[in-house]
């Protein structure tokens, strides 16, 4: 088990442009609706691009150390470094001359429905410039020759999660807000449904399986964002306070956009639920065993029937059966193998894998030692599917927010000849 995210350079180097350009998609927002921010808008816009392109030149330069990293010709992040200059660098030369050109937009209230994606991009933009500080320090101070140093999870932990804490918690009050001017307690009100389930959900997390108060907070953020997300559509649809059929017709003639963008933040919650499960009640044993042996991981016995062996086009295997019971009650049997390839004298592991809808169960068979007992290594991760399934919704939420009709090349045209007006995204 290697975890779903390290915090490794060629990670975040592709995280820095994805958290941008969220800012981004959420800052064109306010341009649309309400003319404001447009400044702002076309610098996030150039620091997107630019991360993308340095993101590419981190990996392919090879000046990172990492197991993602692939340079086969480090003479190519010449190039792209070059390519990332003039591009950058020609941008922010535009930017400085034709910006101040642009007139001042809407004005609005802190507390108000551009307020809060204010906000959004004030804490995405900062989370970008932790993960990018964080990502070159060291490989400045190598340059510099000023020592090496390594930055890892501890760093990004401790700085990137308490700027998402926010963020998440202004997610699901933002679409609530008017726009120019809001009424917070008013909102609150209207979103007490939401609060009650997200307490609950805390509730339920510390009556199962207790953990960190860090550990808690995830789960009650997790929670906010997909009941809150529910409830802001519910709004939009005024479900069970309209009849069916009108609710249904709402529902069917909502723009594409605000059906992404429900689907897109329930699915962050259901993600963020299996990043705080996975991460804080995962349990793990490495244990020497031979067959007839048993172990027993949350919940689980595990039971070691047999060493067999076994053989593919290019490979010779060791394949171990484990029996696995819950509650007295046979769930699967695991087959994890140990592969040896002559030819390139390679050995691997194959891992064996029973997923359910709430958690992963992981077996590897290792090396047997001179007493005939064989390292077993079996993981229980809590909700790991769960950020797969976010991931997923994420995308396509993002998708779909995409193909709305506003978003097409004609869109500009049809407006100027005084077609119908669309319902905004937020």
């Amino acid at each position: 088990w290697g975890g779903w995210w390290y915090w490794d350079p060629v990670e975040n180097a592709s995280f820095m442009p994805w958290l941008a350009g969220t800012a981004l998609l959420h800052s064109s927002i306010v341009v649309e609706k309400r003319d404001a921010l447009k400044t702002w808008t076309i610098l996030l816009a150039i620091i997107t691009f630019s991360l993308s392109l340095m993101g590419t030149f981190l990996v392919r330069s090879g000046i990172l150390t990492s197991v993602h990293a692939f340079a086969v010709d480090p003479t190519r992040g010449v190039f792209i470094l070059v390519l990332l200059a003039l591009a950058t660098g020609g941008s922010l030369l535009l930017y400085s001359v034709r910006a101040p050109t642009l007139k001042a937009g809407g004005v609005f209230t802190p507390i108000s429905r551009e307020g809060s994606l204010v906000l959004n991009n004030l804490l995405l933009s900062t989370a970008t410039a932790t993960v990018f500080i964080g990502t070159l320090y060291p490989l400045f101070l190598d340059v510099l020759n000023l020592g090496k140093v390594s930055v890892g999870a501890p760093f990004f932990n401790s700085t990137f999660v308490p700027l998402m804490i926010p963020m998440v918690a202004a997610m699901g009050v933002g679409p609530f807000l008017s726009w120019k001017r809001g009424d917070l307690p008013g909102v609150l009100g209207r979103l007490w449904v939401a609060l009650v389930v997200t307490a609950l959900a805390v509730l339920y997390a510390v009556w199962a399986v207790g953990g960190p108060v860090m550990a808690l907070v995830g789960v009650a953020m997790g929670a906010w964002a997909f009941v809150s997300a529910l409830a802001e559509f519910a709004e939009r649809i005024r479900l069970f306070r309209a009849p069916a059929g009108e609710s249904w017709s709402r529902a069917v003639n909502l723009p594409r956009s605000a059906w992404g963008m429900t689907i897109a933040h329930a699915f962050l919650g259901i993600g963020i639920m299996g990043m705080t499960a996975t991460s804080s009640w995962n349990a793990e044993l490495i244990k020497g065993m031979k067959p007839g042996d048993t172990a027993t991981v949350a919940g689980y016995t595990l039971h070691f029937e047999n060493v067999r062996p076994g053989f593919g086009e290019n490979y010779r295997a060791e394949v171990g059966t484990f029996r696995v019971t819950k509650d007295g009650k046979v769930v699967t049997t695991l087959e994890p193998e140990r592969r040896s390839y002559p030819v390139s004298r390679q050995t691997t592991s194959e891992t064996a894998i029973h997923t359910t809808a709430f958690a992963d169960l992981y077996v590897a068979l290792g090396d047997p030692d001179s007493q005939g007992l064989w390292v077993v290594r079996i993981y229980h991760h809590p909700l790991l599917p769960w950020i797969w399934i976010g991931a997923l919704g994420l995308v396509f939420g993002g998708l779909v927010s995409l193909s709305d009709r506003r978003f097409r090349i004609g869109a500009p045209e049809r407006r100027r000849k005084g077609g119908p007006a669309l319902q905004p995204a937020e």
